[in-house]
């Protein structure tokens, strides 16, 4: 098949440049190439369906660009089609006194960002939330909201597809050639323009185009507990004080678009990209690249990996991981919180070259492909006016724009 534009990968991400370039270039041909037999099987239907705010990131990064607008047009388009939100807000707790100064460094975020981030007292948090526990002040964020990314990811497929955008679902990527040519399973497929947006394997994919020369990706397990009784749920959604050295938030509450309370999720080494379970496509070829990674990690890295691994490896005990939610809640019941629920998959970027993993979106590319390397979270946030950005620089560089 031949096509003005393709795209690999038909997550949120994937979805949402097909569409923004649909419709900015509404005569073009463009098809997007996804593996599963629907769209949103992985990270963007596995995530935790939070509306971040945007407040967490510094200011000269993608991420702080785009979170404030993506928040605002995500909840436009689930209130234009129906679809739940619950405006919940959140509150980030501080734990101890060591905590406070980076509530101060999470408000000039705030402020630097143009985002509503509200310092308050004890007693004022326990008035948005009872069983809130926090030591002296926290922060409220009256922007944070959850959505449902299945309802989100179904309704971007319909409106993709009315629009013209071709969708093959069930075709797995095999290698890019040169040319711009993509092998799959079922033939090969010509594009004038190869957008990249393969989540956990984008790096293979930019590799086959020349890029990802730095980078590869390393695949963390996130987990969450549900609470299997209603009267465990909270008005909103709790978090710890984040360690900003690292792209985790930790553990903590979330209630979904449709209240029920959650906690998680982990951030486990995984040791193939799609371990989501048990011996669930299990490949041998990726632990050993994998598990070298994590073996340079620990041994060289500009943070503490080993730390981070041990801490996270734990949290595969319900037990352990209620204990540590405990210090975010009063009366904390966790034999209510006994159901895992399904399982993500972070696509993180790792710098092999730094040892650091990415903080920020990546992208690399050139006048014929474009790689979305690294599109964690808030990406489900940021998916429209990300896109809008991708875009952008596609305009610019493509050839097949220049005719």
């Amino acid at each position: 098949m031949k096509s003005d534009f393709l795209v690999i990968g038909g997550g949120i991400v994937g979805l949402s440049i097909a569409m923004e370039l649909k419709k900015r270039l509404s005569d073009v041909k463009i098809v997007i190439l996804e593996k599963e037999k629907s769209c949103g099987m992985h990270a963007s239907g596995r995530n935790s369906g939070v509306l971040h705010a945007g407040f967490y990131y510094a200011a000269d990064s993608l991420k702080a660009r785009f979170t404030a607008d993506g928040n605002r047009l995500m909840t436009r388009f689930c209130e234009d089609h129906g679809l739940p939100v619950r405006k919940c807000g959140k509150l980030v707790v501080a734990q101890d006194e060591s905590d406070l100064p980076w509530l101060d460094e999470l408000l000039n975020r705030a402020r630097e960002n143009g985002v509503a981030l509200e310092d308050i007292l004890q007693d004022e948090a326990e008035e948005i939330e009872p069983r809130v526990r926090t030591f002296r002040r926290a922060l409220y964020s009256p922007s944070t909201s959850c959505v449902d990314p299945g309802a989100v990811m179904k309704k971007m497929v319909q409106q993709a597809v009315s629009a013209g955008v071709i969708l093959r679902t069930g075709v797995r990527c095999l290698r890019a050639t040169g040319g711009n040519v993509v092998e799959t399973g079922e033939g090969y497929y010509q594009t004038d323009f190869l957008v990249n947006a393969a989540g956990l394997y984008a790096d293979k994919i930019a590799a086959d185009c020349g890029f990802s020369r730095d980078y590869r990706i390393l695949p963390f397990k996130g987990l969450y507990l549900y609470a299997d009784r209603p009267d465990a749920s909270l008005r909103t959604n709790i978090y710890p004080v984040p360690d900003l050295r690292n792209p985790f938030l930790g553990v903590h509450f979330t209630v979904t678009a449709g209240g029920r309370t959650k906690i998680g999720p982990t951030a486990i080494p995984a040791f193939w990209r799609e371990q989501y379970g048990g011996l669930e496509n299990f490949n041998v070829y990726e632990i050993a690249d994998i598990v070298m990674r994590q073996a340079g990690l620990l041994a060289f890295s500009n943070f503490d990996f080993k730390r981070l691994a041990w801490e996270e490896l734990r949290k595969y005990s319900k037990g352990h991981l209620a204990d540590l939610a405990c210090g975010l809640v009063k009366n904390f019941e966790w034999d209510h919180f006994r159901q895992w629920g399904p399982p993500g998959i972070r696509a993180q970027l790792l710098n092999i070259r730094d040892r650091k993993l990415e903080m920020d979106f990546v992208i690399e590319g050139d006048d014929k492909s474009l790689h979305v390397l690294n599109a964690v979270s808030p990406a489900f946030t940021c998916a429209f006016p990300f896109a809008a950005y991708v875009c952008d620089r596609i305009l610019q560089v493509a050839t097949i724009c220049k005719k």
